[in-house]
């Protein structure tokens, strides 16, 4: 008999799920002249309901080894593909963008490895969670000064100073998990040496 960590049709999956079928959408909107608000404002939807999945999980007891996969790569698919949209849309700088990115990637990687070579999972910090709000309201109110859309000198200006402070709380993030990791992997070796 299967468990519930087992199920693939809960609510929380079909969640997630739904947020990557909108990962087209709103990279069309945002490369399309005239669209860009609508596209920013279905970005923001998608990247900042990025905690409704695992809440609902959470609070419904319908946590599966399906969703603990689909999630972050949701989240992740989201961000990069919104990033690189508004790179080519020349909304976001490039270097901005990579700062997010390859600091996703390298997490992301270690993560997965860790989880399925050691079977250590990390848990997520509060101060990630903030990082990730900060830089996922930062980016589209970048992206909306930078499309000229109405009040976007504010948005703008509040926008890089919502990434400014965003960026260096993740990157102090990373590093409290790579703490994370080696502690974890010490307490382990010691449980296996046992």
């Amino acid at each position: 008999m299967a468990s519930d960590r087992d199920a693939v049709f809960t609510l929380p999956n079909l969640i997630s799920a739904i947020r990557i079928a909108l990962i087209p959408a709103f990279v069309y909107l945002l490369l399309h002249p005239g669209l860009e608000a609508a596209g920013l404002i279905l970005f923001g939807l998608v990247v900042s309901t990025d905690w409704v999945d695992g809440y609902i999980a959470r609070r419904t007891d319908s946590v599966s080894d399906l969703g603990k996969l689909l999630d972050p790569i949701a989240d992740r698919l989201a961000v990069g593909a919104g990033l690189i949209a508004l790179v080519v849309a020349d909304a976001f700088p490039l270097w901005a963008a990579l700062l997010i990115i390859v600091r996703d990637v390298v997490v992301f990687i270690a993560g997965l490895v860790l989880l399925t070579r050691s079977k250590v999972r990390i848990d997520v910090r509060y101060l990630g969670k903030v990082a990730t709000f900060g830089l996922m309201t930062s980016v589209p109110l970048i992206a909306w000064g930078a499309f000229g859309l109405p009040l976007g000198e504010a948005a703008l200006a509040l926008g890089w100073i919502a990434f400014t402070v965003a960026i260096v709380e993740y990157y102090i993030a990373t590093f409290l998990y790579a703490q994370d990791v080696r502690h974890a992997l010490r307490d382990r070796g010691t449980l296996d040496a046992a």
